[in-house]
């Protein structure tokens, strides 16, 4: 793979040549190799090397009947520059592997995905995708991840350059995470009030404030409808309930939205008037785009993708298919850090910014799951981490707490499994 280091357009077959070429020498055997050139043309160094190995060439239909009995298939067929989709022959091959259990090795990227973009469009389906200098984000974004399999990334001695786009790592959480400190108390670990919840959905009270109360909150006030405050009392005996949900007392972030029924432009004005960094979630989000808030410094929009093409006024499709682009329009328009949720979770700063959280299972793909995530997200900015961090954190922390799990916990369950996260993260700083 050393021959990697010369990137220019055509070197994706090249590449995968070289590597079927150098097989017989890694293995100390004779191995049979067959070669497609799909266009009919392929890299020539690449293709001698092959041959003088012992390769024969064959055409699509020699290929096809060939790729369920292989013992491994290398993609070079196209790379970074390629276009997006395959056509049928290549499509077949791909199926036929895929489906005889062959493992696919892709070359930069499987053949038929967009490196800048999420999309699955048609393509090869890689087991083990090997890139170089850097990961794209199709390596990175659901569904066009899935495509990639597992990602391996070498080093050629190439500086990545800079990007506006950075995938967070374990490091990075357990560095930002606001671990106490010895003279920490309630006030400075920070105050979170959450006016959440509503006579019709009691529950949405409940999940944030768990999500707030398991990321490590140092008081959390409720300041939400009646019967959402009797049950989170009930579950929760530590949560201040303030005889006047106007007066609350002092906090240093509010999460509003989460169980509202709809759009309530005097209960978020309320919250906002207190100048403290603001979750809007569900409810609050309807209506948005009509009150024009002058949001307070490092507030969070949470939104899922149908919830933001409501907030932009385009189509569902359209956010599912650019994403990142999307969030940053919201997040220029309201001045404030757009969580994107989903399979892949974006925290998008106004500036363009992107910080995408660390991956989970699709098990945490619950109903309620938004409603913890907003309360963590609140947590962190009561803390004082800036909107950004404070997203990808809660989306981070709760991601990783459902990949530990390998199996459906309802998302009440899943804050109390913040804290072997938490700890994971604390060793790795030496706070534990």
């Amino acid at each position: 793979m050393g021959r990697a280091r010369d990137r220019r357009p055509g070197n994706n077959a090249g590449d995968a040549l070289f590597a079927a070429a150098e097989l017989p020498a890694l293995l100390d055997a004779r191995v049979p190799i067959w070669v497609w050139p799909v266009a009919e043309s392929t890299h020539a160094d690449g293709l001698a090397a092959a041959l003088d190995a012992g390769a024969t060439v064959v055409d699509a239909a020699g290929a096809l009947m060939l790729a369920n009995g292989s013992g491994v298939v290398i993609d070079g067929i196209s790379g970074l520059g390629g276009r997006a989709g395959v056509h049928n022959a290549v499509w077949a091959v791909s199926r036929a592997a895929t489906g005889a259990g062959v493992p696919v090795v892709a070359v930069d990227i499987p053949s038929g995905l967009v490196a800048d973009a999420v999309v699955a469009h048609r393509c090869v389906q890689a087991t083990h995708t090997v890139t170089f200098i850097a990961h794209k984000l199709a390596h990175l974004a659901q569904p066009a991840a899935s495509a990639c399999g597992d990602v391996t990334l070498v080093d050629i001695g190439v500086a990545a350059p800079a990007s506006l786009i950075n995938l967070v790592e374990d490091a990075d959480c357990a560095a930002w995470f606001p671990f106490p400190g010895a003279v920490a108390d309630k006030y400075s670990r920070g105050v979170v009030g959450l006016d959440t919840g509503s006579e019709d959905y009691p529950g949405a009270a409940v999940l944030g404030v768990a999500g707030a109360l398991w990321s490590g909150a140092g008081m959390v006030r409720y300041a939400g409808p009646r019967r959402p405050a009797d049950g989170v009392l009930a579950a929760f005996p530590s949560v201040v309930v303030p005889v006047d949900p106007g007066v609350p007392g002092r906090v240093q972030a509010w999460v509003c939205g989460s169980g509202w029924p709809g759009a309530d432009a005097g209960r978020l004005a309320l919250r906002l008037r207190d100048g403290v960094p603001v979750v809007i979630d569900a409810g609050a989000l309807e209506g948005l785009a009509a009150l024009v808030p002058d949001l307070p410094a490092d507030s969070v929009l949470t939104p899922h993708a149908g919830e933001l093409a409501r907030l932009l006024g385009v189509p569902r499709a359209e956010v599912e298919a650019d994403p990142i682009g999307h969030a940053r329009r919201a997040a220029s328009g309201f001045g404030a850090t757009v969580l994107l949720k989903g399979a892949t979770q974006y925290a998008v700063a106004p500036g363009g910014e992107v910080l995408i959280a660390l991956p989970g299972t699709p098990w945490a793909a619950t109903a309620g799951s938004g409603d913890v995530l907003a309360g963590a997200v609140g947590t962190f900015l009561a803390a004082g981490l800036p909107g950004p961090r404070a997203a990808v954190l809660a989306a981070s922390l709760q991601a990783q707490a459902a990949l530990a799990c390998h199996h459906p916990v309802p998302p009440e369950r899943l804050a109390e499994r913040f804290g072997a996260v938490i700890e994971r993260w604390g060793r790795m700083v030496g706070r534990s």
